[in-house]
């Protein structure tokens, strides 16, 4: 009876209302809790709008209204160098100094000492760079030759012999004839690198017994072939194939190939003074 009247009381008191009161405070918390979050995106927004599409900054090539004469892109500050273009020793950076009598001259020198690493760096660089138009051997027969380009400077005849060191450079610098200048793919540190690596690989090329250190075995090349079965001819002279495309002929004032630079048609140049050439 008791557990009866218990309920009947309950149900008289009305159970939905407490329970009502519970429902209507949570919604309130949601909806404030909606509105906080709306109010926070909505000055996020602001913000981020306010700090990037109307701040104050230059865009490339186009003007501003931050400066007096409206450019966007400032000129340098007189008598200041850029960071990494000082550019003290001119020899390492152009391959050429002043000569006595105002032309510019070539020098066999390399501008640091001369190391193993130097040379390796040298021959994986003109592996690269170098070997589909002159080969791997230098002798101007590479890989583009044998499809019809014209033919590479031979870096083992007479007159790229008798080029100081730093004609080279010079060329890999500012391209000769149908040779690109190579300045945008190797830095001043490769390019001399590649040039002390050409004349070792002349020096190789046109080495004898006598330059051999004492101990050392020297093969003839027809016997390395023989033994690693390579082709009768690997040993031979390459031939120029017949679609090489010949030179046509040099025109004067624009020099001929090969030519180094003592004595080009215009001799005004200023190159400054250079540090002395490491020993």
């Amino acid at each position: 009876m008791q557990a009866i009247r218990f309920n009947s009381r309950f149900r008289e008191a009305g159970p939905s209302t407490p329970l009502r009161c519970a429902q209507d405070d949570n919604q309130m918390r949601v909806r404030r809790l909606g509105i906080a979050a709306a109010f926070g995106v909505t000055l996020l927004l602001a913000g981020c709008r306010q700090d990037m599409q109307n701040q104050p900054k230059l865009i490339p090539q186009r003007g501003s209204e931050m400066f007096a004469d409206h450019r966007g892109a400032r000129p340098q500050v007189v008598n200041t160098v850029a960071r990494g273009q000082l550019h003290e020793d001119s020899y390492f950076y152009t391959g050429v100094v002043e000569g006595a009598n105002g032309y510019r001259e070539e020098k066999n020198e390399l501008p640091f000492p001369l190391t193993v690493d130097v040379l390796k760096r040298g021959q994986e660089r003109f592996n690269i760079y170098c070997t589909p138009c002159h080969s791997r051997v230098g002798n101007g027969l590479g890989a583009i030759v044998d499809r019809g380009y014209k033919p590479a400077a031979n870096l083992h005849d007479q007159v790229r012999l008798a080029q100081p060191l730093s004609h080279y450079f010079y060329v890999m610098t500012h391209g000769y004839g149908a040779m690109p200048d190579y300045s945008a793919q190797l830095t001043p540190e490769d390019r001399w690198a590649v040039a002390a690596y050409i004349r070792a690989l002349q020096l190789s090329q046109s080495a004898t017994a006598g330059d051999v250190p004492a101990g050392v075995q020297v093969k003839d090349l027809a016997e390395i072939a023989k033994e690693k079965n390579l082709p009768a001819g690997f040993a031979q002279p390459w031939a120029l194939p017949a679609t090489a495309v010949q030179a046509y002929p040099p025109v004067t004032k624009e020099g001929y190939p090969a030519m180094a630079p003592a004595n080009p048609a215009d001799p005004a140049i200023n190159i400054p003074h250079s540090k002395p050439a490491a020993q």
